[in-house]
């Protein structure tokens, strides 16, 4: 091999074969891993096809990271020549992997990874010394490149909203909701942090993610996005009046309910309820700035119960009685609360009221 790349290299052994961990400069990323064309048929590709819209939120993490980045590695096939020399006969699986110049390389895991780091180094060329680990197979043909994409996804489980959240350091709102739920003293207990959603007999009252899509709409903010410190102090005042607005959630806290009988008896232990409230509250916010706290506390005037099936039929659960959320079912519930504690509807929230009715007329 004449011409050709050397790396720093490990060796192991998978089912039999040989395969290669090496340090890969970020430079030579873009230069020498391909990924298949979209044109070619699905059945003739070794991947699938790469979702583009992902790869600038993935091109600003290293760009507005460049101290604590991090990638898992890339997983790669080689069609040609690799030959691995070893360090001595002591340390047999430690030396450098030399590859023919010609070889195909084409990308199993880590294709988006790949298209960011080529778009970061076109702003930040610096970041082309910096390395990323890089396994290597062996190409063996189209069938056992299918085959890897396959296997390497089988069993892959994407972590739930929730456990992104928690672990989140960096986004203000994921800061915010982790400050809300160590700080109020009825999030703390009955918040589950890990899960999305509740079963029927958790001891929980909330996931974490229904704190943080409430607060999201409490203040018209996403992920990502800066939060002014009047926001800030605008939700820790609303959720810690909230907390202790809600008869049946004091019920909770006093024992006199379980998380799981009140998930049974009533629409306030449910995702649905917390979300529209984050909607009612952006209202409060925009429009009663100085006298929010007054609507809120109206909240105990409510028949919240699932057996008022007049007001929530429809609305917070279908009539098979399951809950059913989703963003017009989030807003019909928002609509029937604002109407009880006297908050007029926007025009948009009047025009999916009234493509209630007249279904429910007409059903």
């Amino acid at each position: 091999m004449n011409f050709s790349y050397t790396f720093p290299a490990l060796r192991g052994i998978q089912a039999g074969r040989e395969f290669y961990t090496v340090m890969c400069p970020l430079r030579l990323i873009a230069k020498i891993f391909l990924f298949d064309e979209e044109e070619i048929p699905v059945e003739h590709r070794a991947q699938r096809l790469m979702n583009r819209s992902r790869i600038p939120d993935i091109t600003n993490y290293i760009l507005e990271n460049p101290k604590d980045y991090i990638f898992s590695s890339l997983t790669a096939s080689v069609d040609g020549t690799m030959r691995f020399k070893e360090v001595s006969d002591e340390m047999k699986d430690i030396g450098q992997l030399t590859i023919s110049l010609d070889s195909k390389f084409l990308i199993n895991d880590g294709q988006h990874r790949r298209a960011a780091i080529e778009e970061a180094l076109r702003i930040s060329p610096e970041l082309g010394d910096e390395t990323i680990s890089v396994v290597f197979f062996h190409d063996f043909g189209l069938t056992r490149s299918q085959q890897m994409f396959s296997d390497l996804n089988r069993h892959a489980v994407n972590t739930t909203s929730s456990i992104g959240i928690l672990y989140d350091h960096r986004d203000q709102l994921s800061l915010i909701t982790k400050s809300l739920i160590s700080d109020i003293p009825l999030l703390e207990r009955y918040t589950d942090r890990e899960k999305v959603s509740l079963s029927k007999n958790s001891p929980k009252l909330f996931a974490l993610n229904h704190v943080f899509n409430t607060t999201s709409r409490l203040i018209n903010k996403r992920k990502g996005e800066l939060i002014s410190e009047q926001e800030k102090e605008f939700v820790t005042a609303f959720w810690e009046l909230l907390c202790v607005s809600i008869p049946e959630w004091q019920e909770v806290i006093k024992k006199k309910i379980s998380p799981r009988e009140l998930r049974i008896q009533s629409i306030v232990a449910h995702g649905i309820f917390l979300e529209s409230l984050g909607i009612i509250g952006y209202y409060l916010y925009r429009y009663h700035p100085d006298e929010w706290q007054s609507y809120i506390m109206k909240l105990n005037t409510i028949d919240l119960s699932r057996e008022n099936k007049k007001d929530w039929q429809g609305r917070a659960y279908s009539n098979t009685g399951r809950i059913n959320k989703n963003g017009e079912t989030i807003q019909l519930t928002a609509n029937l609360i604002k109407s009880k504690i006297n908050l007029p509807l926007t025009e948009q929230e009047q025009k999916i009221e009234n493509k209630f009715k007249e279904v429910s007329i007409n059903g």
